[in-house]
């Protein structure tokens, strides 16, 4: 990486980024690829042979399943080496989460510990709370979970009813009321609950244990999905929290959830990697052992054109996974090296990057429930019986979409702080917004015949960023402080940013691969990025275009469109050929391996 040429979150909008700035998975490193195996023979060893029992609310055994790991410091990745952990970056525990992600369930619960669980201590914890909690968080002698949502209150967290009301001898906080969707509910012993402290307009937080009395939990939700994981409701009826346990300061609860949501965002991203990786591999050799009319199933264009979509799309999410984690890892060692201390740093670092954390959470799980989809096509009837394991993916990828804040949530905050960042000046949206509108005026520009390959790509990038600055700012400029109750325009919006995202990661590897991979090696991600440019070429077209529909009228409606067909002009591909080398390359490996 060199020297802080990362940029700042948001700002891949209206900056271009250099391939050699950019993390890509090929270059991790001994270590980080041992942990990664670990992971990986945990997984394989340990969760895959037991995921039938803890589908049936083995406790017992989802408990050992979680110490075990504890033992193998598989908690404590991030969390730093005076609290038992291992003290690694940010990147390091994305490629661990991958991994589980193999898990089904498991990785559920797995990372609702490591995640929302532990890191609000970590980040917000006083040292006295730190010492106390974390390395028993780290060991698995204490599992972890996360109160927030409430049955009138999801989406909307900062409007529930749980109350917190100082007693008269100011030694506790009494807590009344129920929170619902609690995972690790039935296993863990310590619990970050969000409650209003008598009238205040915010929601604070607090560390609950377990054997607290006037805490109560209710019997096991029975889901479509993630069986394995516990689920619960937990009541409170005049439980006694010691005020030592109120976590960071009192009214900052709503932030602490946004910002530990941001992290719970871009992890799940990076557990649907690994689940889409997995379930390809079930596809390919499904596909491979299948015979039908006298040959195996692989050898048919129509597999061959789902097996490599699925590669692309789960190549196209880690691209952009990694990219965003390392992102984030660079903002909080520049925060540190400014004087931050390393909570505040890592907050901030985490907060820099909430655009990209939301986009990666979509596109991620949106990504999965493409693969886990497909997967139980390619199985045909056999996908559809609960003996196999493509049939257990598809109804766990499910949820994805729904938790963390749900996708609609996810692509309104996207566009939300991007426009606010504007608004603010931290990001000078309107002076490119402005170049492109004189833009729509002037002369095509036709451009050069022989263009360089990685060239060509980033100008089809930077016109999917015009088409973008485009529609938003003349959606701005027509609706002002009114563009929120426009929520189809912004939903457009996020699609559009997220797609030329997810394009310019995927083209960002690629080119910095051709560093590292000759020209053979290379063939086969060059055809990843043409089919998924091209696609996206045409979804941004589309897009956009039913967004300029929505609010303009005449001559300016007339300009956008021309407008919107020059920005996403992309040359032919043939996307048949490309889909066919890529699968080819799958059935030979029999596996995912990219």
């Amino acid at each position: 990486m060199s020297e802080n040429k990362a940029l700042k979150g948001g700002e891949f909008l209206i900056k271009e980024t250099q391939a050699a700035d950019v993390f890509i998975p090929e270059e991790f490193d001994e270590e980080q690829k041992m942990m990664a195996q670990t992971c990986r023979d945990f997984t394989e060893t340990q969760v895959l042979p037991n995921v039938e029992k803890l589908e049936h609310h083995d406790n017992e055994l989802l408990t050992k399943l979680l110490k075990d790991a504890g033992e193998l410091g598989l908690l404590g990745i991030s969390l730093p080496e005076e609290y038992e952990g291992f003290g690694q970056k940010f990147v390091t525990s994305m490629l661990t989460v991958e991994e589980m992600g193999k898990g089904f369930s498991f990785a559920v619960a797995y990372s609702a510990h490591t995640g929302i669980g532990t890191l609000p201590i970590l980040y917000f914890g006083n040292e006295e709370q730190k010492k106390k909690y974390l390395p028993k968080l780290a060991t698995g002698e204490y599992i972890g979970a996360y109160a927030l949502t409430e049955p009138e209150a999801g989406s909307d967290p900062n409007s529930g009813k749980t109350k917190a009301t100082l007693s008269e001898d100011g030694k506790h906080y009494i807590l009344n009321g129920t929170k619902m969707w609690i995972t690790n509910g039935s296993i863990a012993d310590i619990f970050i609950v969000y409650a209003k402290i008598e009238d205040d307009k915010n929601l604070s937080a607090f560390i609950v244990e377990r054997n607290t009395p006037g805490f109560t939990f209710g019997a096991e939700e029975d889901k479509m999905g993630i069986r394995g994981s516990s689920t619960i409701q937990i009541f409170f009826d005049n439980a006694k929290i010691p005020v030592e346990n109120l976590l960071g300061n009192r009214n900052e609860g709503f932030k602490i959830a946004l910002y530990i949501l941001n992290l719970g965002r871009i992890k799940l991203a990076g557990a649907a990697v690994g689940a889409a990786k997995a379930t390809i591999d079930l596809s390919v050799q499904y596909a491979n052992e299948r015979k039908q009319f006298g040959t195996a199933i692989a050898n048919f264009g129509a597999i061959k054109h789902k097996l490599a979509e699925m590669a692309i799309r789960t190549f196209v999410t880690e691209s952009l996974t990694y990219r965003a984690s390392q992102n984030i890892d660079d903002a909080i060692e520049a925060l540190i090296a400014g004087g931050m201390d390393k909570g505040r740093a890592a907050i901030e670092g985490i907060r820099q990057y909430a655009i990209e954390a939301s986009i990666a959470k979509v596109f991620g799980s949106e990504a999965l429930d493409y693969v886990v989809d497909e997967g139980v096509q390619i199985h045909g009837g056999m996908g559809y019986s609960a003996e196999m394991p493509v049939e257990r993916a598809y109804r766990d990828s499910r949820i994805n979409r729904i938790f963390e804040g749900t996708n609609e949530i996810n692509r309104m905050v996207a566009v939300g702080e991007l426009l606010k960042r504007g608004m603010k000046g931290e990001l000078d949206l309107l002076t490119p917004a402005k170049a492109v509108a004189g833009e729509l005026m002037a002369i095509p520009d036709f451009g050069s015949t022989t263009v360089d390959y990685f060239e060509e790509k980033h100008k089809l990038v930077k016109n999917f960023k015009k088409s973008i600055l485009m529609v938003a700012g003349a959606a701005l400029q027509k609706f002002t402080d009114k563009i929120n109750n426009e929520q189809e325009i912004l939903m457009n919006t996020a699609d559009m940013l997220m797609f030329t995202y997810a394009v310019e990661s995927a083209l960002l590897r690629v080119e910095k691969l051709s560093t590292m991979f000759d020209e053979d090696k290379l063939a086969l991600y060059k055809d990843m990025l043409d089919v998924y440019a091209y696609d996206t070429a045409a979804r941004i077209h589309k897009t956009g275009v039913d967004t300029v529909n929505a609010f303009a009228e005449g001559d300016e409606q007339t300009a956008m469109l021309m407008g919107m067909k020059r920005f996403t002009k992309a040359a032919p591909v043939n996307t048949v050929l490309a889909r066919r080398r890529i699968a080819d390359k799958l059935i030979a490996e029999n596996k995912y391996c990219f």
